[in-house]
C-alpha cells in the first residue's frame, strides 16, 4: 500500500513538471529559406501576461532560435507573435479507505467505519502558442503550441519558461520524411 502511494505521489510530480507540446505547418513551405526573424511587438504587447513573464518568454524564444542559426534582424523573413490561454482544471480524488476504530451509537463496539474522504485541488494550466509568419506573404507557416503548468509563486520560473520553449520549438524547422 505504500509503495502504490509513492508510486502515485512520484507520478503526480512527474506530469506536472511535463509539457504537452503539439505543432503544424505549412507543408508547401521550404523552411530553409527562412534565415532571420523578428518579433511583432503589436501580437506581443495584446498578450496578457505580465511584462517579466514576457521577457522570460522573449528571451527563451531567441535562445532557441539563435541554436537553430537564425538571427534577429529589422528586416526579417519571418516575424513571431505569441498568444496564451489558461485554463482553471479541478480535481476531485475519491479516497476509500480501511481502518477501524470503536464504534459508537446503535452497534457498540469495535467496527469498520467507512473512510471515504473525498479531496478537491485546482490547478491553472497554461497554453503558450508560438506563430511564425512568413513577412513575405502575411500567411502563418508554422505553429508550435504547449500546455502545461508554471506555478505563480516558483523559484525556478526562469528555467520553467526556457523549458517550456524549449520543448516547443523542438519541432522546428519540422522534419518533413
Amino acid at each position: 500500500m505504500k509503495n502504490l502511494i509513492l508510486l502515485s505521489i512520484c507520478l503526480t510530480f512527474i506530469s506536472c513538471s511535463s509539457v504537452r507540446v503539439f505543432s503544424d505547418y505549412d507543408t508547401s513551405v521550404d523552411f530553409k529559406d527562412y534565415t532571420t526573424y523578428a518579433f511583432f511587438k503589436p501580437g506581443i504587447d495584446e498578450v496578457e501576461i505580465s511584462d517579466l513573464d514576457k521577457k522570460r518568454i522573449l528571451k527563451a524564444i531567441e535562445f532557441e532560435l539563435d541554436g537553430k542559426q537564425l538571427t534577429k534582424s529589422e528586416t526579417p523573413d519571418l516575424l513571431i507573435n505569441l498568444a496564451v490561454k489558461s485554463s482553471n482544471d479541478v480535481y476531485i480524488n475519491q479516497n476509500n479507505g480501511f481502518g477501524y476504530g470503536y464504534g459508537f451509537g446503535f452497534w457498540n463496539g469495535w467496527g469498520w467505519p467507512n473512510n471515504n474522504i473525498a479531496t478537491v485541488s485546482s490547478q491553472t494550466n497554461g497554453m503558450l502558442f508560438i506563430d511564425l509568419i512568413d513577412t513575405k506573404t502575411k500567411q502563418l507557416v508554422w505553429q508550435g503550441k504547449g500546455k502545461g503548468y508554471i506555478s505563480e509563486y516558483s523559484k525556478k520560473r526562469d528555467e520553467r519558461i526556457q523549458y517550456f520553449v524549449t520543448e516547443i520549438l523542438k519541432n522546428y524547422p519540422p522534419n518533413k520524411e
